[in-house]
């Protein structure tokens, strides 16, 4: 188990960020309960295959295909977001604790990265799987409000943006109580939401620049009582696959509601190839993380971040070979 220094979640002070043993093995929550009181492990979606043309005889034969519809079509050219780049509140993110772009290699920042590497080696899986723009989506939920998820979503946006020949858009999709432009620091605007509620607003003109390279951020947008109503309308597939169409490197990031505070949640899980739940080790109890997996079990691949644990000073932990921590 990878263990972490101190770090903030937004409200309730200092804490400190694991991984759960095992890549994030949800039968193996490593302090959370009994593995065996817990789902089994997420099923995995199989990749489509297309069915074969029944012959005139009632024999299946394979569908002619001509030498053009052989041929690969050519790629579509990566959809572009308004060129304003709007600066990142480096400062706040210091106070906060948080990655600080271009800031020395620290601790955070090497415990990011292993929760990334992770993250994009299960989304190379569900690629070749044939999950399709699902497969370039991470949904970071928690069972309960104060839990760290907004903090590890900026924190990994910001690792997953330090990536080269890639691209990274963070959606605030915490409708009701959105804090993703707060704590970046940036003007807010038309969003997710507005391009829910309107189909002519062109939800990729609501994305935001930084001047962070590879980070786009997507404001929530302006609050509706039906915002549950609005995602699992029949226009949601499409307006978020407009956040990747034509560009496969490019890794969308939810910052949802917590699962058991708003129902948001559990449509955004259907949209998502991984689900990433943020359980504090001090507050978190295993019924409520148990309900939070349940609701979430639309996305198939449910992993776990373990946050406020206490580190051993025996234990393992990033420091001393990058001249911190020590």
């Amino acid at each position: 188990m990878t263990e972490q220094r101190k770090i903030p979640v937004p409200g309730t002070g200092p804490s400190s960020i694991e991984r759960a043993i095992e890549g994030f093995d949800l039968s193996k929550l490593g302090g959370i309960g009994s593995p065996g009181s817990l789902p089994p492990e997420p099923r995995q979606r199989a990749g489509l295959r297309e069915a074969p043309v029944p012959a005139a005889d009632g024999a299946a034969q394979p569908a002619p295909v001509s030498g053009a519809a052989s041929r690969a079509a050519p790629p579509t050219a990566p959809v572009r977001f308004p060129a304003a780049a709007h600066p990142v509140d480096r400062g706040r993110l210091r106070e906060l604790g948080m990655i600080v772009p271009a800031g020395s290699v620290t601790a955070l920042m090497e415990e990011f990265r292993i929760v990334k590497r992770q993250l994009l080696l299960n989304a190379a899986d569900l690629r070749r799987a044939g999950m399709g723009a699902a497969a370039q989506r991470v949904l970071i939920c928690s069972p309960l409000p104060g839990e760290g998820k907004t903090y590890c979503a900026v924190n990994l946006a910001l690792a997953m943006a330090a990536e080269k020949d890639s691209e990274v858009v963070l959606v605030d999709a915490d409708f009701a109580k959105p804090s993703v432009l707060s704590t970046l620091g940036l003007p807010g605007g038309p969003g997710l939401m507005d391009a829910l509620v309107d189909p002519s607003i062109d939800v990729a003109q609501c994305v935001l620049g930084t001047d962070v390279p590879g980070l786009w951020v997507l404001p929530a947008g302006n609050a509706t009582n039906s915002d549950t109503e609005f995602l699992a309308s029949s226009g949601t597939s499409a307006v978020l696959d407009r956040l990747t169409e034509g560009a496969p490197r490019r890794t969308v990031i939810f910052d949802s509601p917590p699962a058991l505070a708003a129902s948001p949640a559990a449509e955004l899980a259907k949209y998502a190839g991984q689900a990433v739940v943020v359980a504090r080790a001090d507050q978190t109890g295993e019924g409520a993380l148990e309900d939070a997996i349940s609701l979430l079990s639309g996305c198939p691949n449910i992993q776990l971040l373990l946050n406020a644990v206490h580190f051993s000073p025996s234990g393992r932990r990033f420091g001393s070979y990058y001249g911190y921590g020590e």
